[in-house]
């Protein structure tokens, strides 16, 4: 059945085949065929944020939060250094890339 969709597609489109695939779109693939079980991880995606945003050194912990965690203004930044520091990072950039990768994986994405 895959041959012939292979066989198909090249009729169609000039293709190469590389055999299976291992990371595509930014997404690691892991497969256990004996125990038919297949993982899709966006740990890669998840480290380059952190970074990007300053975050690589932060506590890990599970993901969705807790429910009935409160967050308030008191918990901005007060002093001169961490107002310095939260200036570099774009609020809307941020929460745009970690509301893209929930959306695309949302709960099989790895706690990290």
């Amino acid at each position: 059945m895959l041959g012939d969709i292979k066989a198909w597609l090249s009729t169609q489109f000039s293709m190469k085949d590389m055999g299976e695939a291992s990371y595509i779109l930014g997404i690691k693939i892991y497969r256990d065929r004996s125990r038919r079980m297949l993982e899709l991880t966006q740990s890669s995606y998840i480290e380059k944020v952190l970074k990007r945003f300053k975050m690589d050194n932060s506590k890990r912990g599970l993901l969705p939060m807790r429910y009935g965690i409160k967050l308030s203004k008191k918990q901005s930044p007060k002093t001169d250094e961490e107002l310095k520091r939260m200036s570099n990072i774009s609020y809307a950039s941020a929460v745009e890339a970690f509301s893209m990768l929930s959306s695309a994986l949302g709960p099989m994405s790895p706690t990290l």
